[in-house]
């Protein structure tokens, strides 16, 4: 079995990332969408590497079997043994990820990835906005309602209503905020929008809702007062998390 190790690594990595880009959309929970074509590359080119791995592993033991003494002997001669062709038992451990990848998929980053993130600005100076689209409830991005509500000097938010959508992580006190998370490459460099909700009470941690509500104007333009920026809600309603968890610049 140790003879066939190296393959059987190169084979579990490689349906892995397969399962999770052909076959499904969770490879979005890791890393943007634009990478898609290049995990596709690799779950092949590693799925290759195993089928030529195996094949040549196969072949070895055919050729160690018709001349195993010769073979010995050579080995010998060579300084070194006969166990070259195997692979090392600590090497194993590299399947757990990929087995935990293929059967048991970690899910997106959520509440805890939110809470220990640090604040995070969505622009670097008050302005001006363009005008919001005409028709309530506007639909926006929690960066896009986070740069208006701190950031514009118009005030464009008064008067609108606006609908967005995101995870529940909970503070103190009952307070409790929609957030999302924003990725430039992949979930490792994830960064936070955090909006607070008033006027509803507080879902489980980590639950998709839609919120629909008004802007809470909150101290000072551009202070840090002013963040997190504040919603007075008007409906909260569950839904499943989208394929894509994250936000989208």
């Amino acid at each position: 079995m140790r003879r066939y190790g190296p393959a059987l690594l190169l084979l579990l990595s490689g349906a892995a990332v397969l399962r999770i880009t052909v076959f499904s959309d969770l490879y979005l929970r890791y890393v943007q969408s634009g990478l898609k074509v290049y995990l596709i590359a690799s779950g092949v080119l590693l799925l290759t590497l195993g089928a030529l791995s195996a094949v040549r592993a196969t072949r070895t033991h055919e050729d160690e079997a018709e001349g195993e003494e010769l073979e010995e002997n050579h080995d010998e001669d060579e300084g070194h043994g006969h166990n070259h062709h195997r692979t090392p038992r600590i090497a194993w451990l590299l399947a757990i990820p990929a087995a935990a990848l293929l059967l048991f998929p970690p899910p997106a980053l959520g509440s805890y990835s939110a809470d220990r993130e640090a604040e995070q600005r969505a622009a670097q100076g008050v302005g001006t906005f363009p005008a919001l689209p005409s028709g309530d409830p506007v639909a926006l991005t929690l960066g896009e309602y986070t740069s208006r509500a701190i950031y514009d000097s118009g005030k464009s938010l008064t008067g609108r209503t606006v609908r967005m959508t995101g995870f529940v992580t909970r503070g103190d006190n009952g307070t409790w905020y929609l957030a999302r998370l924003l990725i430039t490459c992949c979930a490792a460099d994830a960064s936070t929008y955090k909006i607070e909700i008033k006027g509803a009470d507080a879902p489980v941690n980590d639950t998709w809702v839609t919120v629909t509500g008004t802007w809470h104007p909150k101290g000072k333009l551009g202070s840090d007062e002013a963040w997190p920026p504040v919603l007075d809600s008007t409906s909260v309603k569950t839904v499943k998390e989208p394929a894509n968890p994250y936000e989208r610049r």
